[in-house]
């Protein structure tokens, strides 16, 4: 017996995951690759887009199709990675990865130009590294544009997340009239469709190469964040997913967009809701600067996570916050430390609950829908006793992740380009 499925491409920073995913949203199979690291150069970060390919095909390679039918397949890339390409898709360069800097002049020409709210600016603006490369290049694109013009033909073609970082007016649909100000020809940029869109159908060679069906059909994916959020299963305005790792990174679906440049705070169009999210400096790295990982473990268990410790501890590992407090001086609070370990670490846990549950309370402040439930990925998911103090700041219910595979959330939008919500 054969099952329908799709599959779900996720071009990482080190490697690449394919996901093929059911009607029922079911992971049926995986596989990854490994990619070398990106050149580093004079403070450049750039790679031969031959290593994206190389490890897609390495992935495929890897996976078990046996007993799947698949229909389509999508591809989420690196945002902000991007590549100067001929009109066939020829490179004619090397990648400028999603951490290149960009020359001052190119960043002031934008600063100049666009307006406050776009995703354009910044040092590592992609459009302002398009503004670096060769003028000769009539094409750039973005990473996931390219592969997709690998496996379907078409070099003409964007999603609408990976564009946004480039200039792309996500309200108004379009690229904006004020980048032909900076002297960017934005026709060298393709055109830019949906993410969850039909875009084409695998070229012959693709379909002999990978074991696939003729017919699967080519879906505009988006990034890799995005896809990372649309993975947890996340699907009504006011889910929320909050990443625990080093740093706090939250995500919110919303009815409304979100563009609150001093926050640094955007939102992808995703159908007709939006994703919006901001970082705060608080989380697991404050954490390590006190304990080890088995220390926390310890730790943990002989706290009352019921029993608030009144601390009103606000954690950084030094003086600055971006949001949900925007001020480089911001100072941390970090006493009075009590005397008992485990009591100072409830503190800390705390106090970065407190910071989760404010950020979501400003991006309903800044236009967001208010949250109504919350899924929680990476390391500090698994702590049960944070999770309790987390739920009772934020006073939403818990839904646990669907999956934490980026290409998981990809597969979901090539499941949409073909008519069907998984």
């Amino acid at each position: 017996m054969t099952q329908d499925a799709v599959l779900g491409i996720d071009i990482g920073t080190s490697g690449v995951r394919i996901a093929a995913r059911g009607r029922d949203g079911a992971l049926l199979a995986m596989s990854q690759a490994a990619m070398a690291a990106p050149l580093t150069d004079f403070g450049r970060a750039l790679q031969d887009p031959a290593i994206w390919w190389d490890a897609l095909v390495a992935a495929f390679d890897g996976l078990n199709r046996d007993g799947l039918r698949v229909l389509a397949l999508a591809v989420d890339g690196t945002s902000g990675t991007i590549l100067p390409c001929d009109a066939d898709g020829t490179p004619l360069g090397l990648a400028s990865m999603y951490n290149d800097v960009a020359e001052a002049g190119a960043v002031k020409a934008i600063q100049a130009k666009a307006p406050a709210e776009t995703a354009a600016l910044g040092s590592t603006s992609p459009l302002a590294r398009a503004m670096m490369m060769d003028g000769q290049a009539p094409r750039i694109l973005h990473q996931a544009d390219w592969l997709v013009g690998r496996l379907c033909g078409r070099f003409d073609v964007s999603d609408e997340n990976n564009a946004l970082k480039s200039g792309y007016d996500p309200i108004v649909r379009a690229w904006p009239k004020w980048i032909s100000g900076t002297g960017f020809d934005v026709a060298r940029f393709p055109a830019v469709v949906p993410a969850g869109e039909r875009v084409g159908t695998i070229l012959p060679a693709m379909a002999r190469q990978f074991g696939l069906p003729p017919d699967v059909a080519v879906v505009a994916g988006t990034t890799d964040g995005c896809a990372a959020f649309l993975a947890s299963g996340a699907k009504d305005a006011g889910d929320g997913v909050s990443s625990l790792g080093t740093t706090l990174t939250i995500k919110l679906l919303s009815a409304t967009p979100v563009f609150a440049p001093q926050f640094g705070i955007y939102s992808h169009r995703i159908g007709e809701q939006w994703l919006a999210g901001g970082a705060s400096n608080t989380g697991g790295g404050v954490l390590a600067m006190f304990f080890s990982r088995d220390e926390i473990a310890r730790l943990t268990a002989l706290m009352d996570a019921d029993v608030p410790t009144g601390l009103d501890y606000y954690p950084l590992p030094r003086p600055g916050e971006r949001f949900p407090i925007n001020d480089p001086g911001f100072e941390p609070r970090l006493s009075p430390r009590p005397a008992e370990d485990h009591v100072f670490l409830q503190g800390l846990l705390e106090g970065i609950a407190a910071v989760e549950a404010l950020a979501y309370r400003k991006l309903a402040e800044l236009g967001a829908s208010p949250l109504t439930s919350i899924r929680s990925v990476g390391g500090g998911a698994a702590n049960a006793a944070w999770t309790k103090m987390r739920l009772r700041a934020l006073a939403v219910p818990a839904r646990e992740p669907e999956s934490e595979h980026a290409a998981m959330g990809t597969a979901r939008l090539a499941w949409r380009g073909i008519g069907h919500d998984a």
